[in-house]
């Protein structure tokens, strides 16, 4: 880490009017390096979300609403316009990975979320790369020639996404084992955060991203027109990304992907996931948890 305050923190505090990078900018570098998110709440002093917990930043006053609204033009470069049809998402990500979640007033057309009005808060996700965060991990996967499909599992912020990136990187670069092709369905952007078609994050040198569409016709399409060997998803949510898994399961490609849960018996309490279960579509179960801020992955057959 620079002496003057960690590369992507910093980064994503750019983003932030002068007023409030400032404050943003004065965390200590220690705590700059392990900063997750930085959080905006109109009428509310300017947080950072940190391991142990979310914290005001020293000497923060409060985000004026039409503070907001700047972080969008400078992160958009004031083409807001441009950044609509994520928007609609309530989310989007820029240059160097980093995701914006949005919070507002709905502008509802048909039915269907158009737009976000009088912006209420923001949270700008810083976005990391933690080369090794596979390294006592990937070689448990793999049972001779073969990688085995695994679901890693987790509270939300357990660190799913980083392991699963980084297992991507290791096997589609090879080491160990001979390099893969991956097809990564990345419907949210936080896998390989494209940026102009570049990957912001490193997901290796055999890797096909699918980006912006949902994971479920995402993942369809890496199958039919990729010849992946693995597929990976980050968060299932519906029963459209079980489905299309089950049908790649059966073509014979290997799995990633993660999932809300803290173990096995809370997965299986969870009916979106019974055919992926009832179908032995996975056969590796990670299970990360996180005491005192320190992770730590077992790595189990299901």
């Amino acid at each position: 880490m620079d002496r003057h305050g960690d590369k992507r923190y910093i980064q994503a505090s750019a983003l932030l009017p002068p007023r409030l990078r400032r404050w943003a900018e004065g965390l200590p570098p220690a705590e700059q390096a392990r900063a997750e998110e930085l959080r905006l709440r109109a009428g509310q002093p300017l947080t950072a979300v940190l391991p142990a917990g979310e914290v005001p930043l020293s000497g923060a006053e409060r985000v004026e609403p039409e503070e907001l609204g700047l972080v969008l033009e400078i992160a958009t470069r004031a083409s807001a316009h441009a950044a609509l049809e994520k928007l609609r998402h309530g989310f989007f990500t820029v240059e160097g990975g980093h995701r914006i979640g949005v919070c507002g007033s709905a502008v509802v057309k048909e039915g269907a979320v158009y737009s976000l009005s009088r912006l209420s808060s923001l949270a700008i996700r810083v976005a990391r790369q933690v080369r090794g965060a596979a390294a006592d991990v990937a070689d448990r996967l793999w049972e001779g020639d073969r990688l085995r499909s695994t679901l890693i599992l987790s509270p939300p912020g357990g660190g799913k996404t980083t392991l699963l990136r980084d297992l991507i990187r290791v096997i589609s670069d090879g080491g160990t084992h001979p390099p893969l092709r991956v097809g990564v369905a990345d419907e949210r952007g936080e896998l390989a955060a494209l940026w102009n078609g570049v990957p912001q994050l490193e997901v290796g040198a055999h890797t096909d991203v699918m980006d912006g569409c949902p994971k479920g016709a995402g993942l369809l399409m890496l199958l039919r027109g990729m010849n992946p060997q693995v597929l990976a998803a980050d968060e299932l949510t519906a029963p459209e990304d079980c489905a299309a898994l089950t049908l790649a399961a059966n073509c014979g490609v290997s799995l990633l992907c993660t999932a809300h849960a803290a173990g096995l018996q809370d997965l299986k309490a969870r009916p979106i996931y019974r055919p992926l279960l009832e179908g032995g579509c996975f056969q590796r179960l990670a299970v990360l948890t996180r005491r005192d801020g320190v992770r730590s992955c077992r790595v189990t057959p299901l």
